[in-house]
């Protein structure tokens, strides 16, 4: 029997449980299936020709790329292998995903790679904008925390949700348009720390459950222990973009993006970019022109010690109060 899922805006259903996510009713119509554990049936989609689409720039320590990435039959379908030996087969419409890995790894392992990058791909496949971001609810509004990996995006969405700002999203923030506004699609309700976030966080790296045995990361189920998890898409109204950290003891400082800098800030922190082709990153663009032009998009330096994290919540709510 398929379990059911929701997750960034897909219904998805899949041949087994997926760590992380929370089940749902079976529905009628899915738009993505998951095969974990399983290559294409079809023998002929292993025989494809292949074509390499793109490699890591990032090499692992025995000098096999992180990623590597072929086109069977021209885009047809995508093959992505991990250095750790986990491969996934993507359909061209993002409707098909398959995965295996090594006996070496997990399912937990596999599904840290399923629920990032892949379900990044399979939005970006299916047209939709991703921003490589976190977000939180401020009332009835969205705001999204944007940056490079290491900038904070998770960790100051945790100090959001111990505020009370429920969280929609981690990492992935996927952008549709209902009318003339812009929302946020929830994603799952887990936040994924590395340990010193959580000993900033809760006293401790131990406080919360590592995501996999492999992998030091850790997991905040935003079910429990009074953290909540906003199910339902909100209208993005501000966009704040993480830079540098400022001077030691100096207060967060906001200041607003404008003209050409605020686009290209914004498609420099895309998610999956790498693997748009040229029509793909043409809507991206146009997409985020539309973002640019409707939502505020603010940059953040954040205090130089981290444990002035809800000063940091505290300059961006304020700044955000001022533009509604």
């Amino acid at each position: 029997m398929p379990v059911f899922y929701s997750a960034f805006g897909l219904s998805l259903a899949a041949n087994r449980p997926i760590p992380g996510l929370v089940p749902q009713p079976a529905i009628s119509r899915t738009d993505t299936g998951i095969w974990l554990g399983a290559a294409p049936l079809s023998p002929e989609i292993r025989e494809l020709p292949h074509d390499l689409w793109y490699i890591s720039p990032c090499a692992s320590e025995n000098d096999t790329p992180a990623l590597r990435v072929w086109r069977l039959a021209e885009g047809t379908y995508f093959r992505l292998l991990y250095s750790d030996g986990t491969e996934f087969v993507v359909d061209r419409t993002g409707s098909e995903v398959w995965a295996t890995w090594p006996a070496t790894l997990t399912l937990e392992d596999t599904a840290t790679y399923l629920l990032g990058p892949i379900l990044g791909f399979v939005l970006r496949l299916r047209g939709v904008t991703c921003l490589h971001a976190s977000a939180v609810a401020v009332g009835r509004r969205a705001i999204a925390l944007v940056g490079p990996a290491s900038a904070g995006k998770s960790t100051t969405a945790a100090a959001f949700s111990r505020m009370g700002h429920p969280v929609l999203a981690d990492d992935i923030v996927a952008l549709f348009e209902s009318g003339e506004a812009l929302h946020v699609q929830p994603g799952y309700p887990q936040l994924r720390l590395w340990p010193d976030s959580v000993a900033l966080l809760y006293g401790s790296a131990d406080a919360l459950p590592r995501l996999t045995p492999t992998w030091d990361k850790r997991a905040l189920d935003l079910t429990r222990g009074g953290c909540r998890f906003q199910q339902q898409p909100l209208p993005l109204a501000a966009v704040y973009v993480f830079t540098e950290r400022g001077r030691a003891h100096a207060a967060p400082h906001v200041e607003g993006l404008g003209g050409r800098e605020n686009l290209l800030t914004l498609v420099a922190n895309t998610y999956v970019g790498y693997l748009l082709d040229s029509a793909m990153r043409a809507q991206e663009f146009a997409s985020l022109a539309r973002v640019v032009t409707s939502v505020p998009v603010r940059r953040v330096t954040p205090p130089a010690d981290p444990h002035h994290l809800t000063r940091l919540c505290d300059g961006i709510l304020e700044d955000f109060e001022t533009l509604h």
